[in-house]
């Protein structure tokens, strides 16, 4: 049943909030006020470190960015964007049917990211992102001839090896460079196609959360999350780079296993061969995941949160079968996931990483992963570590009634941000999370729905000005 928006203003459901609500709208408050704090902190301290040794390789800390405040042709269309999801994104979430809100919410979040990227103009915000020499596009020419190629990739590597790659396409598997070299064998090669390609398909994530939002938690909560998601701060970078396209083949890996898990036998409505196609198409995405990003491994977490939740193990089988599909063609191609990886943490403490202080990023990161979720992520997140003991008990079969709605959702949560934890522990991500982050940023960006429905609204604003800070004040890299 569709739910029924509500009438009442902000301010009158403010004043009607009981002292616990009170508190816990102050403690989110606070909760953002510490989150500004943390990036502050890791602007001032990192602009000190870098102007006295220069170890961090990035201009703007924390971020891969340089001071640049311009205006440019995206500016009216991101503040129009910014305007109508806050005017009517709440109200069109809550009524429109659930088949038309999925393409609604995507195509917001296109316009919404189309008109960030914008604000540097077309050639400098999408044609000629991806054909710098750290990315993609330099080496196409050098897959003419794909089996020699990918069986010899791993031999370019290392920056010592002949020909080496360039340091996107060293340090992602194969299948991210194949997206382009795809694109161009079609028809649609260059920057500008490359641009619209990660645009198109990275936006579509926040559909996909959506999807699982409502196959794992219930569609009032999916609701309450989609003008978050079309509004998302991180929108600055998935306009700008590949990782955008690699979160939403994550995204819907996680969405079509949540689909898979409760539906047909053991889940909760649909077919069996419907959950049984979810499964292994799961499976495929997962696979091509782990060969777009040796990061992505960590979606296992959230993986594994979403069985955990449908209390469904009947998908793995076919999850696995698929994601081996996948691990076996490359393999049988000639390509070396394993050794692909070794070697790249050779390059990568070789270079900047190696002088990188671990000291600094592994909370500078964090002060990155503030920003590309915004401050209205923060205070969920903090709604979503206050519920965390009650919503991991319940968890245990022995202790009653399963988690309830806000209780799964503060689970996939916890999820998302036990992936962010060990990437930032293990040393693998010395910045530039602001991009490498946005995978495990959609989900954090869920936590939003817990926030009181009567605050949407300035909350969205909140992160609506981030992003148009960001995108106006700086230029950012990749």
């Amino acid at each position: 049943m569709t739910p029924r928006p509500t009438s009442e203003a902000p301010a009158a459901a403010a004043r009607r909030a009981g002292p616990e609500d009170r508190a816990a709208r102050r403690a989110d408050l606070l909760a953002a006020a510490a989150g500004l704090l943390l990036v502050v902190a890791a602007a001032a301290i990192g602009t000190v470190i870098e102007r006295a040794n220069g170890s961090l390789h990035v201009n703007w800390p924390p971020l891969y960015a340089s001071w640049f405040p311009h205006l440019g042709p995206g500016t009216p269309a991101a503040l129009a964007v910014a305007a109508l999801v806050l005017g009517y994104g709440p109200p069109l979430a809550a009524r429109l049917p659930w088949r038309a809100l999925l393409p609604a919410c995507w195509a917001a979040a296109m316009a919404w990211t189309w008109s960030l990227a914008l604000i540097d103009g077309w050639q400098t915000g999408i044609a000629r992102r991806l054909t710098t020499e750290y990315e993609y596009l330099t080496v196409i020419r050098r897959f003419d001839d794909l089996g020699p190629a990918l069986r010899g990739f791993t031999g370019h590597i290392l920056n010592n090896a002949p020909d080496h790659w360039p340091a996107h396409v060293a340090g992602h598997p194969p299948a991210a460079v194949l997206t382009f070299v795809g694109l161009d064998r079609i028809g649609l090669g260059g920057g500008a196609w490359a641009g619209v390609w990660c645009i198109m398909v990275g936006t579509s994530a926040a559909a996909a959360v959506l999807v699982a939002l409502r196959a794992l938690t219930d569609e009032r909560l999916a609701r309450r999350a989609a003008p978050f998601l079309a509004l998302a701060p991180a929108a600055v970078w998935v306009g700008t780079s590949a990782d955008g396209y690699f979160a939403a083949v994550a995204a819907w890996s996680l969405a079509l296993l949540a689909l898979a898990a409760t539906r047909g036998p053991g889940g909760s409505r649909g077919s069996a061969p419907g959950a049984a196609a979810a499964a292994l198409a799961s499976g495929l995405l997962l696979g091509l995941t782990c060969y777009l990003s040796y990061g992505l491994t960590l979606i296992v977490p959230l993986a594994a949160a979403v069985l955990l939740l449908a209390r469904n193990a009947r998908p793995v089988p076919l999850l696995v079968a698929g994601a081996a599909t996948v691990a076996v063609a490359f393999t049988l191609a000639g390509f070396d996931w394993w050794e692909g990886y070794r070697l790249l943490v050779e390059r990568y403490y070789r270079g900047a990483a190696g002088v990188r202080p671990y000291a600094y990023w592994v909370w500078g990161n964090l002060a990155c992963a503030v920003l590309i979720t915004g401050p209205a992520t923060v205070a969920g997140v903090r709604r979503v570590l206050a519920a965390a003991p009650a919503a991991l008990r319940r968890l245990r079969p022995s202790a009653g009634p399963p988690p309830g709605p806000a209780g799964r959702l503060t689970v996939l949560v916890l999820a998302a941000l036990l992936a962010v934890l060990i990437a930032d522990l293990s040393g693998m991500s010395k910045a530039e999370t602001e991009r490498i982050w946005l995978p495990f940023a959609w989900w954090l960006l869920a936590a939003c729905a817990l926030l009181p429905r009567a605050l949407h609204r300035p909350w969205l604003a909140a992160q609506a000005v981030l992003a148009l800070l960001l995108n106006h004040l700086l230029y950012t890299g990749w």
